[in-house]
C-alpha cells in the first residue's frame, strides 16, 4: 500500500494574493465549492485578521463548504482569536498560525529592541512567541498548524529547536515553508531528512511543504519534500500566489499518479475536477493560464508537429502520459444557443463546476439569452465567462442601466451612462480622449468622485469574431487599490462595467471602514 500525501489547498489565501487576483466574497464561496469536488484535505480560507471582508469570507467558507477549513494567523494572540472567531463554524477546522525565522526575518520584521539586542535573544523571543501562539490555538482546536516563515533559510538548528518546541507546545502539523523560492530540490530535501533525523518529538506532527515559485522549482521543492518525508504539501491552483506564485497544485497531484512507478505515494484528489477548478480559478481571478502550462495549458493536449500527430493518431501513449479525461478536459463542447432552455444550461454548469439556485438561475438564463441573441453560439468558455459574471453582479452597490457613446474620425468622443445606485437613478453625459475615457468620465460625473486609475487591461477570453472581451481596471484610494471586472461582446461596455465594479469595491470598503471606526469609537 503506498502512502497518502495530503493535500492542503492556500488558493483562497496565499493564491489570492497574487497581484490583481483579489477575490470578492461570492467570488470565493463559489471557488470554495468547487475545491471541496476535489476532495482536498485541507481548505485554507483566508487571512481573517487581515480585513472585515477576509473575516467574511472566512466564516461563509467555513458555515458552507464541508470538510476542514484553515484559517491563518500571525503568532499573536488577537489573531488567533479572530482565526477561530471567523473559522469556528466548520465542520472540521484548522488555526494556522506563523511567524519569521530566518536571520533575515529577524533583523528586518524584528528588528526591534523589544523582541531583543542580539541575534541570539531574538531567537529566544520568537521561540516563546509561536509555542505562545501554538498553545493558544490548541485552547480552541486540536489541529493546529505552525509554520516558521521563511524556513528554507532558516539556519537549521534553530528550525529544529523551534519545530520541537511548538510540537511540545501542541502543534499538528509543522510547515516548512520556503517562503522566497530560495532553496534548491536537494537542498529542500535535506532539510527536510535533517528534522526527520534531529528533532526528537517529529513523529507526533505532520511534516508539511509549502513553496514558492520565484526560481521556478516549487513544484520539484514540494516533491523532494515528499521523497524526504513530508506527508503534506501546501499549493494553489494553477500556481498562482506571490510574486512568481506558489507550487502547483495540478502538477504535484498528477506527478505523484502519472509516475507511481516511481512514487509510493498517492493522494485523494478526484483529477476529475482539475480542469474546471482551473478555468474557474482563472475566470474569477483574471489571472491568465499561459498555454504551455502543464496539466490545464491550452496546448497541453496539443499536437501540431506532423510526427506528434501520426504518433498520437495510432497510439495516444506515444505522445500523451496522461489523458485530458484524466484531469477533466472535455473531449467536446455541448454548444447552446438561444433556443435552449433552462434545464439544458443547467446541466451543462453543473458539469462545469458552477451550482446553481431555482432564483439565481433565472437571472442567469436572462443574459444567456442576451448573450446567445449576440453571439448565435454560446461555448463552455463563455458560460464560464456569464457565471463569473453573475457572481461578480450580487450585492454591488452600482449598476450600468444604460449606456449611449458617440465617436467618429472627425466628432469628439461623447458618452452618456445612466446607473442605479442606492435605488437612485443618476445620468450624465462627458467627453473624453476616446469612447473607454468619455465612459469614465461620465461615470465619475454621475457619482460625483474621481478616482486614480492604476492599470487598464483588456483581453479576449472566448474565440471568434463574437468573442468577449473581459476588462480589468484597478483604482487607487490612499492606500487602498480596487480591482473591477467587466464583461461583454462589446469592449467599451465591459470598460464601463469593470469601472463601476473597481468603484463598487471602493465604496463597500469605505462604508466598512468607517462602520468600524465608529465601532470602536467609545
Amino acid at each position: 500500500m503506498s502512502e497518502k500525501v495530503a493535500i492542503f489547498d492556500t488558493t483562497l489565501r496565499d493564491g489570492e494574493q497574487s497581484p490583481g487576483a483579489s477575490l470578492n466574497i461570492h467570488e470565493k464561496v463559489e471557488i470554495a465549492r468547487q475545491l471541496e469536488k476535489l476532495n482536498l484535505d485541507v481548505i485554507e480560507a483566508g487571512f481573517p485578521v487581515s480585513s472585515s471582508v477576509q473575516f467574511e469570507a472566512v466564516e461563509r467558507v467555513a458555515g458552507e463548504v464541508s470538510g476542514t477549513i484553515a484559517s491563518l494567523a500571525r503568532a499573536v494572540e488577537k489573531d488567533v482569536k479572530v482565526a477561530y472567531d471567523a473559522v469556528k463554524g466548520a465542520e472540521r477546522f484548522r488555526i494556522h498560525t506563523f511567524l519569521g525565522t530566518s536571520d533575515v526575518h529577524l533583523k528586518g520584521k524584528f528588528s526591534d529592541n523589544r523582541y531583543g539586542m542580539s541575534l541570539k535573544e531574538k531567537r529566544e523571543t520568537i521561540l516563546k512567541m509561536g509555542c505562545d501562539a501554538v498553545a493558544y490555538a490548541k485552547t480552541f482546536t486540536d489541529d493546529v498548524e505552525f509554520s516558521p516563515e521563511d524556513a528554507g533559510r532558516t539556519d537549521t538548528t534553530f528550525l529544529c529547536e523551534i519545530i520541537e518546541a511548538a510540537i511540545t507546545a501542541g502543534a499538528t502539523t509543522v510547515n516548512i515553508p520556503d517562503t522566497t523560492g530560495y532553496t534548491m530540490p536537494d537542498e529542500f530535501g535535506r532539510k527536510i531528512a535533517q528534522l526527520k533525523k534531529r528533532v526528537p518529538n517529529i513523529d507526533d506532527a505532520v511534516i508539511s511543504a509549502h513553496c514558492h515559485d520565484d526560481l521556478g522549482l516549487a513544484v520539484a521543492n514540494s516533491l523532494s519534500a515528499v521523497m524526504n518525508g513530508a506527508r503534506q504539501v501546501e499549493c494553489t491552483i494553477n500556481g498562482i500566489g506571490e510574486r512568481a506564485g506558489n507550487a502547483s497544485l495540478e502538477e504535484i497531484v498528477m506527478a505523484l499518479k502519472v509516475r507511481r512507478d516511481f512514487w509510493d505515494f498517492h493522494t485523494d484528489i478526484r483529477t476529475e475536477e482539475i480542469f474546471n477548478t482551473s478555468v474557474m480559478v482563472s475566470s474569477f481571478t483574471g489571472m491568465i493560464v499561459q498555454p504551455n502550462k502543464a496539466i490545464v495549458g491550452e496546448n497541453a493536449f496539443a499536437h501540431e508537429s506532423g510526427i506528434h500527430q501520426d504518433g498520437v493518431l495510432k497510439l495516444k501513449e506515444t505522445y500523451e502520459i496522461m489523458t485530458p479525461e484524466s484531469v477533466g478536459v472535455p473531449d467536446s463542447k455541448i454548444v447552446l444557443g438561444r433556443h435552449s432552455g433552462r434545464h439544458g444550461l443547467q446541466a451543462r454548469l453543473k458539469q462545469l463546476g458552477y451550482s446553481t439556485t431555482k432564483e439565481n438561475l433565472d437571472h442567469i438564463y436572462e443574459d444567456f439569452l442576451i448573450l446567445a441573441d449576440k453571439k448565435k453560439e454560446v461555448f463552455d468558455d463563455d458560460l464560464r465567462v456569464l457565471m463569473g459574471d453573475e457572481v461578480s453582479k450580487q450585492d454591488e452597490p452600482y449598476n450600468l442601466e444604460y449606456l449611449n457613446v458617440m465617436l467618429g474620425t472627425s466628432a469628439i468622443p461623447t458618452a452618456t451612462v445612466r446607473l442605479k445606485t442606492n435605488d437612485k437613478i443618476v445620468e450624465e453625459s462627458a467627453t473624453g480622449d476616446g469612447p473607454v475615457d468619455a465612459c469614465f468620465n461620465a461615470i465619475d460625473r454621475a457619482l460625483e468622485t474621481k478616482s486614480h486609475i492604476e492599470s487598464y487591461q483588456v483581453r479576449s477570453i472566448t474565440s471568434g469574431r463574437q468573442a468577449q472581451g473581459e476588462v480589468l481596471v484597478r483604482v487607487r484610494k490612499g492606500d487602498l487599490s480596487f480591482v473591477g471586472k467587466g464583461f461583454s461582446t462589446d469592449i467599451i461596455e465591459a470598460s464601463a462595467i469593470a469601472y463601476l465594479r473597481a468603484l463598487g469595491e471602493q465604496y463597500v470598503m469605505t462604508e466598512k471602514r468607517e462602520f468600524l471606526e465608529m465601532a470602536a469609537t467609545p
